[in-house]
């Protein structure tokens, strides 16, 4: 199965999202929410600094539950800047 690339716009979503779960741990110990959400520590860094930018649901859905932070405000970060971009 071929993957095609992600466009500028999704990537520039991922680093959103990645700012999102950043403000989100606020001081909380990384290693720690990546346990709670049952993923690698570097998974996570990966996630809130943009290098992952398209993880896959069940590991956001398992972010949200782990920071108490609603899902769908994770899927509007997404979803509302890749709408911001195309309106342009």
């Amino acid at each position: 199965m071929v993957r095609n690339p992600l466009t500028p716009e999704q990537i520039e979503a991922g680093k959103r999202l990645g700012r999102l779960l950043r403000e989100a741990r606020a001081d909380r110990d990384l290693g720690d929410v990546a346990h709670a959400a049952g993923i690698s520590p570097e998974t996570l860094r990966k996630i809130e600094t943009g290098r992952l930018p398209s993880p896959a649901f069940g590991t956001i859905a398992c972010l949200s539950e782990a920071l108490d932070l609603p899902i769908q405000d994770l899927a509007a970060t997404w979803r509302d800047g890749l709408r911001l971009k195309s309106a342009s």
